[in-house]
């Protein structure tokens, strides 16, 4: 056959920036941004412990950092996933807020917390697929469709709920998640972990995180490989919508409440964790491990912000300037890799 009529060699399924599973773990634990991460989570713990070392290293304070990183840390998995596969999100704490306001109706509060839990979840995949297909079908660009989408689902959660706090039973089950404790530790931040667990086997250990990488590195290439673009994005979204979900029965959890004001700037923290852990903004590149060592840095930052009486406007202002950074180190590496 003549190479004029000689069919396009297939391209793999593995998106190019993908690393194999076993690579994938050893530059989890040894890539050299990974080690910086654990240098900067080691240098804000000495400051927490030369500053404020009677209060950083209690029990209380170390479970409120536990607790307060695993309501971020689930939405930070979702985000990992979109912002790999060439997206953004802008809507999570919205959903959030709307997905635990949703859950916390007396209506649905009388079919007990089971029922809660589920339709909290479901308010919050169901949000992710809107924005998924609007996306990918509707070919809005992600940032201008979960724009939208935070302004709607804020408003929605705003109109349900009367701008008033909707209280649950502080004894019950979901509460439990918050208040019972396991070798000193709420179970909500098990969950985290397992969600945690699952993120990173779903995207080292599966085709759907094979493509995640194919679709954001190299959105045509993956076309060509047979991976139906379209819905895999749309499915992204709806794995982060999936984790507002969850985020909401934990934060349900903490505040016995359900709000509008619930995840307020939470898409700030989950974003910046996902970048300054190594995430490229284009997509192609990135892991939930650097992602969780990113929420650790601004979970810490916070916290040690709180102890010592800071301006909350500083806390803004330095979280800015670490975005910043962790953006023009990402543009210096890719120049210096670039052939």
């Amino acid at each position: 056959m003549s190479d004029a009529r000689r069919p396009p060699a297939a391209v793999p399924d593995t998106g190019g920036a993908a690393p194999p599973p076993a690579r994938a773990t050893l530059n989890a634990l040894t890539g050299a941004r990974h080690l910086g991460l654990l240098v900067a989570i080691g240098l804000l713990v000495v400051v927490g412990l030369v500053t404020r070392p009677e209060n950083f290293a209690s029990a209380s304070n170390l479970v409120s950092i536990l607790s307060l990183a695993a309501t971020i840390g689930v939405i930070t998995v979702g985000a990992t996933f979109v912002i790999i596969g060439g997206g953004i999100d802008l809507s999570v704490g919205a959903i959030m807020a709307l997905a635990s306001v949703w859950a916390t109706t007396v209506a649905t509060q009388e079919f007990g917390p089971v029922v809660m839990a589920i339709c909290a979840i479901l308010v919050g995949t169901g949000t992710g697929l809107v924005n998924g297909w609007l996306i990918a079908y509707g070919r809005l660009v992600p940032f201008i469709a979960t724009l939208a989408m935070l302004v709607a689902a804020r408003g929605l959660a705003q109109r349900m709920s009367d701008r008033k706090t909707q209280l649950i039973d502080g004894e019950g089950a979901i509460a439990a998640l918050s208040t019972s404790r396991v070798l000193g530790i709420p179970l909500l931040v098990y969950i985290f972990a397992l969600v945690v667990v699952l993120g990173w086997i779903l995207l080292n250990r599966t085709t759907f995180g094979r493509r995640t990488y194919a679709v954001g590195g190299n959105p045509e290439a993956a076309r060509l490989a047979g991976i139906d673009v379209r819905r895999h994005t749309m499915l992204l979204y709806a794995l982060s919508g999936l984790c507002c979900g969850i985020a909401a029965i934990l934060i349900m959890a903490r505040t016995t409440t359900g709000s509008s004001t619930h995840g307020d700037l939470y898409e700030l923290d989950a974003i910046a964790a996902v970048i300054i852990g190594g995430t490229l903004l284009t997509g192609g590149r990135g892991t939930i491990v650097g992602s969780i060592l990113g929420l650790l840095i601004f979970t810490l930052i916070t916290n040690l912000f709180i102890l010592n009486g800071l301006n909350t406007s500083d806390q803004l202002i330095a979280k800015g300037l670490i975005i910043v950074v962790a953006v023009l180190l990402q543009r210096r590496n890719l120049k210096e890799r670039a052939p």
